[in-house]
């Protein structure tokens, strides 16, 4: 996943939801989906309940036919955010829509930037840390007993794509470690789906597509791998320092091996 350096030609539902608005491409997948902000400049954009201005508003796009089964399903995650927003701060679901070709999700934005952001990559501590804090509040936050979504091992093997199921990844996976916890897990707790307020502090999470009950070291795992390709090496540590744990090496790897395969 990565932010559009070319060029992105907006398909045209996108277009047509964007009304007046401004289309900005911001993020790209490898399976070729596409995130778009529409910026308002016009009476397109509806008000904000919250506090009576007009907000920007982010459209999640993507082909069908390029969907693979470790893929999220924007329904899905539609689902998955309307549960959360009444114990977490997510973004608040506009709609969810659906052709014989592609399907869509329009949120409202949240006036944060993603820990990705220039300003934080510049910061790698500030944001590490607060990736860390907000992992533990939606942890914390999430209530497992009602949760009415799972993310679990056994689900996760099952999908386990062809060609990285080599008899040696599948025999290690086989060999869980015992649950702990558990939690209810963000599910793609990588660092550009937590947003921060300009003070540094966390301010919410999206793309929960994955969100369910798991052990919390399915996301802690990625988190801290996540700092890596985002900020280089040497800020692992400051994820769990900060979600208030000491690293499990070996859930670690499982965790993280486990990720790769699906």
């Amino acid at each position: 996943m990565s932010i559009p350096t070319e060029p992105v030609a907006a398909p045209d539902v996108v277009r047509r939801l964007a009304g007046a608005d401004r289309v900005v491409p911001v993020w790209a997948n490898e399976l070729g989906g596409l995130t778009f902000r529409l910026d308002p400049v016009s009476d397109a954009v509806p008000v904000s309940e919250a506090n009576g201005t007009r907000r920007a508003r982010y459209v999640k796009w993507r082909l069908l036919s390029a969907a693979h089964p470790g893929e999220a399903d924007l329904a899905d995650e539609a689902a998955r955010l309307a549960w959360a927003a009444s114990y977490t701060p997510v973004p608040r679901v506009l709609e969810h829509g659906r052709d014989d070709d592609s399907e869509w999700l329009v949120t409202e934005a949240i006036d944060a930037r993603t820990a990705v952001d220039p300003r934080w990559i510049a910061a790698p501590q500030t944001a590490v840390r607060a990736i860390g804090v907000a992992l533990r509040a939606l942890h914390d936050a999430l209530p497992v007993a009602d949760c009415p979504f799972t993310w679990s091992v056994e689900e996760r093997v099952a999908r386990v794509l062809p060609e990285k199921a080599d008899p040696g990844t599948l025999a290690r996976l086989a060999d869980a470690p015992d649950l702990v916890g558990p939690v209810v897990c963000h599910g793609d707790a990588c660092a550009p789906n937590t947003l921060l307020h300009d003070d540094g502090t966390w301010a919410a999470h999206v793309d929960l597509g994955r969100l369910g009950v798991a052990d919390p070291w399915a996301d802690l795992s990625v988190a801290a791998l996540s700092t890596v390709w985002n900020y280089g090496p040497g800020y692992e540590h400051l994820v769990y320092e900060s979600y208030g744990i000491d690293p499990d090496p070996d859930r670690i790897a499982y965790y993280r091996l486990l990720w790769d395969a699906t």
